[in-house]
């Protein structure tokens, strides 16, 4: 049983719902782009932000949106969870192929990790927007 409230619980799959289909959408786009469909990859974008849209309204509406100290504090967690437990823990346990796509991932996290250390960096020595 969930320790989240009810309405907690239901904007959680709510985001989880709109972001999966913004990522379906994003993916789509890009295989149309690739085979030479431009407008119909425009379309699917357009889907996609919309998707994330309804994705981010429900998660400030949970309360999961906070300051940019709290955010990129939690980004950083979030990234080191999932370069140093969730990827190698999964990738024992699929065949060779997968866990290649999974090393490839933590590959790119692990410069989105320093892209979100420089930006906590320079926020912290910023006095406004960076």
């Amino acid at each position: 049983m969930s320790r989240l409230p009810r309405f907690q619980e239901h904007l959680k799959t709510g985001f989880t719902a709109e972001a999966v289909s913004a990522a379906y959408f994003r993916a789509y786009a890009e295989r149309a782009e690739k085979a030479g469909k431009t407008n119909l990859a425009a379309r699917w974008r357009d889907l996609a932000a919309e998707k994330d849209r309804l994705a981010a309204i429900q998660l400030e509406a949970a309360g999961k949106v906070h300051d940019e100290v709290t955010a990129l504090r939690a980004a950083l967690a979030e990234e080191k969870y999932e370069n140093d437990v969730l990827y190698p823990r999964m990738m024992r346990d699929v065949d060779d192929q997968t866990a290649e796509v999974f090393r490839q991932v933590v590959a790119a996290q692990q410069e989105q990790a320093a892209v979100l250390e420089q930006l906590q960096d320079d926020l912290q020595s910023a006095a406004g927007d960076i």
